[in-house]
């Protein structure tokens, strides 16, 4: 019983803007002309503002990179990489990432940093956007 009204409360409140998927064709398209990217080692990531108060996240992993099972772990990887640092990244944004080939024997500890680091290089994570933005201005 009172795990059913506690959910009820989360859901009611609702104050963390849950993120959407990217899922058309044309969304990841615009996203991949319009976009600003960058790369490391193991990803890609291509960011361009929305019109909508919440991030989109588009997750792309070639057949290049492995099989259907090793395709769909690194999209779950790079999922939860998003949702538990949700709260570090701005508002706004269509976010479409993109595994590299040698992402495919990594662990999460490597693709989550990997994901934290593109997106403080893109200056849209919450801790290194000041010193992002310091190191552009030098």
């Amino acid at each position: 019983m009172v795990f059913s009204s506690l959910k009820k409360e989360i859901r009611k409140g609702d104050s963390m803007q849950r993120s959407e998927s990217l899922k058309k064709n044309q969304d990841f398209q615009k996203v991949y002309r319009n976009g600003t990217s960058k790369g490391n080692r193991y990803l890609v990531m291509y960011v361009l503002k929305n019109q909508y108060m919440k991030n989109r996240l588009g997750i792309s992993v070639s057949k290049k990179v492995g099989n259907s099972v090793v395709r769909h772990r690194l999209t779950r990887l790079i999922r939860e990489s998003y949702r538990l640092n949700e709260a570090e990244f701005e508002n706004s944004l269509d976010i479409v990432v993109v595994a590299r080939p040698q992402a495919k024997d990594r662990t999460y500890q490597e693709i989550e940093s990997a994901l934290m680091h593109l997106a403080g290089k893109h200056c849209i994570a919450g801790k290194n956007n000041d010193k992002e933005v310091s190191d552009q201005n030098n």
